[in-house]
């Protein structure tokens, strides 16, 4: 007997990339960084007081908002944080989306959004991506009837990055509000910050976990008018980012330099191992993450075997349109020159 409300009972969840414990891989299967985080969280950690532990954290996240602010342009009145960018989801889709209401997403894209329309008990309206893995012109018509968009850009895991102008053209086209998910933009060539100026309907997402090094922290952001951050103030819980959290998250807010300089060599790793594995008869796609999307010249599901026996884990997704396909972290460029001799002796 189940005891959960039937459209949870009826749902499978999210599933996360493997994680494996104490056992001797190479971990490459979720877009972690490679590089330790700056060292000055290091001391922030060692010099924090833990005492205060027994005080409830500043409910706003003030100081980790202000300093978002100084680095990113944006009034502290328009950014909200997050337990990770998947609690600010959360919180879209609670602010957003009503019961029986629709939500619009791209697809293949971030397999949590339509798990987020199930647990919000709303209708899903896939927005297919066209053959290239591009936004097609008229995504806006596609999403009629939804209240809210979620769109990742660069998108997961393809890696691609959609074109500003259909970005665009879809926030002033669309009803409701677009999403625009920007967890891998540390990588990309360009962000939508700009498009906060243009677009009221616009809420633009950032996580620590992928370019700051924080996967294990859980921080997010997010950016938008007035008028939406003050809607989903009202929706978050009253304490969702912990104290140390908002202290080490202001911290690599000012080391933000340290950050970007690691981000420049993952873009330079990816950029090598792409020309490898073109060479090596795989179709890469265009990358402006931290991984790289693959259709190896065998069957992938036996690649990614292959890898995981040899001690590398990759993502692989058995479902439509990527199934011909492998997800793989950018890691060290001692981890990559492993990963490219192991794909050499599978693929040769």
């Amino acid at each position: 007997m189940s005891y959960a409300r039937d459209a949870i009972a009826r749902i499978s969840g999210y599933v996360p990339g493997e994680q494996p414990g104490d056992k001797p891989f190479v971990k490459l299967n979720t877009n972690e960084n490679p590089y330790a985080p700056a060292p000055r969280i290091a001391t922030v950690l060692r010099e924090f007081s833990w005492e205060r532990l027994r005080l409830y954290p500043e409910p706003s996240a003030k100081m980790l908002r202000e300093a978002a602010a100084a680095v990113y342009g944006v009034p502290m009145e328009q950014i909200i944080c997050g337990n990770g960018s998947d609690d600010l989801l959360t919180i879209a889709l609670r602010t957003f989306v009503d019961q029986g209401g629709c939500l619009a997403y791209t697809a293949p894209s971030y397999s949590l959004y339509p798990v987020l329309a199930d647990l919000q008990g709303a209708k899903h309206c896939a927005v297919n991506l066209d053959e290239n893995f591009e936004l097609p012109e008229n995504a806006a018509a596609l999403a009629a009837g939804a209240s809210l968009f979620l769109m990742a850009r660069p998108n997961a895991p393809t890696g691609n990055s959609f074109p500003l102008a259909n970005v665009k053209k879809l926030c002033r086209e669309f009803a409701g509000v677009v999403w625009i998910d920007e967890a891998y933009v540390d990588f990309a060539d360009d962000n939508c910050l700009p498009l906060l100026d243009e677009f009221p309907n616009v809420v633009i997402s950032r996580t620590f976990s992928k370019s700051f090094s924080l996967a294990g922290l859980r921080l997010g952001l997010a950016f938008s008018s007035l008028e939406i951050i003050r809607e989903m103030e009202k929706v978050k819980d009253s304490y969702n980012v912990d104290m140390l959290s908002q202290y080490l998250g202001k911290t690599a807010l000012e080391e933000v330099d340290y950050m970007r300089a690691n981000a420049e060599k993952i873009k330079a790793t990816r950029r090598e191992c792409a020309e490898q594995l073109k060479a090596l008869g795989s179709h890469v796609l265009p990358s402006q993450a931290n991984f790289i999307f693959l259709r190896p010249p065998k069957p992938a599901a036996e690649v990614f075997a292959a890898l995981r026996e040899k001690g590398y884990l990759v993502r692989y997704f058995a479902l439509p349109r990527v199934c011909d396909y492998i997800r793989i972290s950018i890691g060290s460029d001692e981890q990559m020159r492993g990963l490219i001799a192991c794909m050499r002796d599978i693929c040769g």
